[in-house]
């Protein structure tokens, strides 16, 4: 099943069974509730690919992501808020909660994302521009391992304080309460579909995107440096230049994350992108199986799911579910919930070779 997987036709097999179940099953069988709750699943398995090649292809602990998925989000809730300011009092008006917090004129920074096109190409270029400088910063300087995890999760905790100070970005509550997303309005039941459909279909791209990473030279060359880094500059290759494309890679795909994530949630705070939230994404990626290209898919699913349904039915003790849950797959499964299948095909060859030996 894995060898046919691995040729074109598994390729187009697996993706057509996954938009078949995506497109298809999931809006049918499922309610507007629920359906919503799986399109911010859906955001959180797309920043887990990105750690997937990061982390799984390239050896890079990412526990900053939340930094990345911040920077979309906020630049796609600002536009959004700009916009609902627009609808009520015209152009040029000051959003809701700027007039609570006392401010009566636009901070220069907002003024370009009355523009939608401005704010789209702001969230792709931006967080990826600032992973490109910050690997470059770090890479170029050997930093890796246990330091490199720090320094990411420093940042992601530095960041998320930083916009705690800042009344013009919401402060600690963050920006919600928004009503329109490119002119559609959130209310309506079928934007709200419309909006699981971009997530699904971003979701698809994205692993398109990282499977052929995985599959070319490059991807081939990522992981020559995870194992082997000072072979490789040996060879003449800048192994710090292979690493930076990754980690912007990742960046990028956390940032479009959380800029889908706004409209679909209806807000964003510190408390969505500080050092708790980077975490969790990276849990996902180990229980899921961070050396697989499905496994950061399922495993962010299935950590979000259970995390929704136990805080449903446990909201005090579903965080130490959550942590046995993680200590189980990592100390049964060290390759994630992804290589159920290769160690179960091993463990039923092992009694034939013992058989055949004795």
């Amino acid at each position: 099943m894995s060898k046919f997987l691995s040729t074109r036709a598994g390729t187009w097999t697996g993706f057509g069974a996954a938009a078949l179940v995506l497109f298809g099953a999931a809006p049918l069988l499922l309610s507007g509730f629920r359906l919503g709750l799986l399109a911010q699943f859906l955001c959180y398995a797309i920043v887990a690919v990105g750690i997937g090649l990061a982390w799984g292809r390239g050896g890079m602990l990412t526990l900053g992501q939340g930094v990345f998925f911040g920077m979309g989000a906020y630049l796609m809730a600002m536009h959004m808020k700009l916009a609902d300011a627009e609808f009520r009092n015209g152009p040029g008006s000051v959003p809701d909660f700027m007039e609570l917090a006392g401010l009566r004129e636009l901070p220069g920074y907002w003024v370009p994302f009355a523009s939608p096109v401005f704010t789209i190409a702001a969230i792709l270029v931006l967080p990826t521009a600032f992973a490109v400088l910050l690997g470059l910063a770090v890479f170029k300087r050997r930093v890796k391992g246990a330091y490199f995890a720090i320094l990411s999760q420093a940042l992601a905790g530095a960041f998320a304080i930083l916009l705690i100070g800042q009344q013009s970005m919401g402060g600690f509550n963050g920006l919600s309460r928004f009503r329109y997303f490119f002119g559609y309005n959130l209310d309506d039941p079928v934007n709200q579909q419309m909006l699981y459909f971009i997530a699904a279909g971003v979701l698809l791209v994205v692993v398109a995107v990282a499977l052929q990473l995985r599959r070319s030279r490059y991807g081939e060359l990522l992981v020559a440096v995870r194992d082997a880094e000072e072979r490789v500059r040996f060879l003449g290759y800048d192994a710090a230049n292979v690493k930076v494309v990754a980690y912007a890679t990742a960046a990028l795909f956390a940032a479009v994350a959380g800029a889908i994530f706004v409209p679909i949630v209806g807000i964003i705070s510190p408390a969505n992108i500080g050092i708790v939230p980077s975490i969790m994404f990276l849990l996902g990626v180990a229980i899921g199986g961070r050396a697989s290209l499905i496994g950061p898919v399922i495993g962010a699913l299935a950590v979000a799911y259970a995390q929704t349904a136990l805080s449903e039915q446990f909201p005090s003790a579903w965080t130490y579910a959550q942590g046995l849950l993680f200590i189980v797959v990592i100390a049964l499964l060290p390759g994630g919930i992804a290589s159920i299948a290769a160690a179960t095909k091993r463990f039923r060859r092992e009694p034939v070779t013992a058989e055949a030996a004795a």
